[in-house]
């Protein structure tokens, strides 16, 4: 057994409680997703791929935040498993870009289902007023991630 290395229990700022329960959620539902028996890694990068389409090896390194080696590696492991193909880049023929293959894509939309269905059974458990609460306050968050984005 391991120790705990904070007490929850101690005075934390509403950012800190707020980014502990985004924590929790977000672990909660990624483990819920099982189609594919893709890794975390792997699951983020077609995730990517499955919302923003195409893109070239190191873009998609850059934007999983991981080194251009280790996303080679990664994008000849879903190559292999049928989930990725890389394909010319039809504005710049010397380029190459990764994307989803048909399989990829409906992994990536299964996952996604599984990972809505986590998402609304722990919603249920809430109070009308905290379903609501919620149904209101995550896209309002996620519109500010855009806003923030497109101002970056």
């Amino acid at each position: 057994m391991h120790k705990r290395v904070m007490d929850t229990a101690s005075a934390q700022t509403p950012g800190e409680e707020l980014i502990i329960a985004v924590e929790q959620m977000v672990r909660y539902v990624r483990q819920s997703a099982t189609a594919g028996g893709l890794s975390t890694a792997a699951s983020s990068a077609l995730g990517r791929l499955g919302r923003e389409g195409p893109q070239r090896l190191t873009e998609l390194a850059r934007a999983e935040n991981v080194s251009q080696p280790n996303m080679t590696q990664l994008v000849t492991r879903m190559e292999r498993a049928g989930l990725v193909r890389r394909v010319a880049d039809r504005t710049d023929g010397r380029g190459v870009l990764v994307e989803a293959t048909d399989t990829g894509l409906e992994v990536f939309r299964q996952r996604r289902a599984e990972r809505a269905r986590a998402l609304e059974r722990l919603v249920a458990e809430l109070t009308g007023p905290e379903q609501r609460a919620v149904r209101t306050a995550l896209p309002a968050l996620a519109r500010a991630i855009q806003q923030h984005q497109a101002r970056s």
